[in-house]
């Protein structure tokens, strides 16, 4: 997901870090990301695995989160060894940290200390807190932008009568000036991770001499902004496109 911010880098830092300094040293590595935090849902939660290049060793290391820009970190835990999982709840993060809106970013961060040289890694977990899911905001009028398939304007997403998670998105072949007489587009958003699959769908009879346009592809939901982002495959009886990427933003 989208949707999960991995590998967040930090860029230069001027100030003394009292975490530490990255990338001097030992760098732990963080791998196997799954899960996100959803405001509201103190179980909801974040797993990863946390190891270290090949024939390190560290004397001590601890897992830090931090939300925010003030970056005051606090352990939330030991690592005793290397590879180690590890899976923390919203409930954990809001222990350590206090409340935490729907919208934040937490970071979640690896110090190793070898040699009496404290190390943070320059990959950092940067995990958004979700806003629960509220079908008002996938649904409505929207604006779709696709740079590389060339295509800009506005279109219309629904709700499923019987399931809100269930969307169908009308207007895609409208806005590049074709007859959409086929569709809609539909999409699936998974609710406990914002994934969104979209179903192959011809969209159009006629595309400019080919025949049944059709779209498919996968992206993410923010359940925060309503913004969509997807890659999707664009294909006609005579021809695969390839993929393309779309923004869907609320109007």
């Amino acid at each position: 997901m989208t949707i999960i911010l991995v590998a967040l880098l930090f860029g230069c830092e001027v100030a003394k870090d009292p975490a530490g300094q990255r990338n001097v040293g030992i760098v732990p590595l963080l791998t196997d990301v799954s899960g996100l935090f959803i405001g509201g849902e103190p179980s909801s939660f974040v797993q990863f695995k946390v190891d270290l290049q090949e024939g390190a060793t560290v004397e001590n290391a601890q897992v830090v989160v931090s939300s925010g820009d003030a970056f005051q970190r606090v352990k939330i835990a030991d690592i005793s060894s290397f590879p180690s999982d590890f899976t923390f709840t919203l409930g954990d993060i809001t222990e350590k940290l206090g409340e935490i809106n729907e919208g934040a970013v937490i970071y979640i961060e690896v110090v190793t200390t070898r040699d009496g040289i404290t190390t943070r890694s320059n990959a950092a977990l940067a995990q958004i807190v979700f806003c629960q899911y509220d079908v008002n905001m996938a649904t409505g009028s929207y604006h779709s932008l696709s740079a590389d398939w060339n295509s800009e304007g506005d279109i219309s997403i629904k709700a499923d009568a019987a399931d809100q998670f269930t969307v169908y998105v009308t207007g895609l072949e409208t806005i590049d000036g074709l007859d959409e007489d086929q569709g809609p587009l539909v999409m699936h958003i998974n609710p406990a991770t914002f994934e969104v699959i979209a179903d192959k769908t011809v969209l159009a009879s006629d595309a400019w001499g080919e025949t049944n346009i059709a779209y498919e592809g996968s992206g993410s939901f923010n359940s925060c902004t309503g913004l969509y982002e997807m890659v999707f495959n664009i294909s006609t009886d005579q021809i695969d496109y390839g993929t393309f990427t779309f923004t869907f933003t609320r109007n």
